[in-house]
């Protein structure tokens, strides 16, 4: 099966607020491009992943993202995140009705094409399924298979929401890069030991950030 993925990135400049403690006020967009941009590159590499769509308003990301051969949905309802990713969903499968979408976080910096290709097969066994984020609280990937609607419930306790919502949790060995996402600088350390890409290892640089 092959997927359509449907990632979504917020105006740069209020992206991971999370991380002041890590990057200031202005590393932290340059720091959050840089982990979509290692995750786009990843995810478009994946050899079950037919294209990737990114939903932004951000003008810098979509050019930039765009490069890497992201097509770029604009965020027209803005509704935040959950009515980001159905109203992208549906306008991939306004070209291709019984597209695989999935729903892939983009801040994967660690992100291998490999694991994502094991963690998207394994979803392809199901009508819905999800990947829990490394702390166990969150979802880095959703995915609907043909047919099937999104149904996307990120947000607080997305584990949990999805989990309820019937999609079924991939319980999958050996795909850690497709779990870390990147909230906190204790999170951005855990991914850096796990090999980045290039983007955010130069800015993981200019922070000087131990090891880098």
């Amino acid at each position: 099966m092959q997927w359509t993925l449907v990632i979504p990135l917020k105006p740069l400049a209020r992206a991971k607020s999370r991380l002041a403690d890590t990057a200031a006020d202005g590393l932290r967009p340059g720091l959050a491009l840089a982990f979509a941009q290692d995750t786009v590159a990843a995810a478009a590499a994946c050899p079950v992943v037919r294209d990737v769509a990114v939903v932004t308003d951000d003008a810098l990301a979509g050019r930039e993202l765009a490069v890497l051969g992201a097509r770029i949905v604009r965020d027209e309802p803005g509704g935040g995140l959950n009515a980001a990713l159905a109203h992208a969903a549906a306008a991939v499968r306004a070209a291709r009705p019984d597209s695989a979408v999935a729903a892939l976080n983009a801040d994967l910096p660690a992100l291998r094409p490999a694991e994502l290709a094991r963690v998207l097969n394994a979803a392809a066994q199901f009508p819905r399924a999800f990947l829990p984020d490394a702390a166990e609280i969150g979802t880095t990937l959703l995915a609907a298979g043909p047919g099937r609607e999104l149904r996307p419930a990120f947000g607080e306790d997305s584990r949990a929401r999805h989990r309820a919502s019937g999609a079924v949790e991939l319980d999958l060995a050996g795909v850690d890069s497709v779990r870390q996402d990147v909230d906190t600088g204790a999170d951005l350390r855990t991914a850096l030991a796990l090999g980045v890409g290039p983007r955010t290892a130069a800015m993981a640089a200019r922070l000087l950030i131990p090891g880098q």
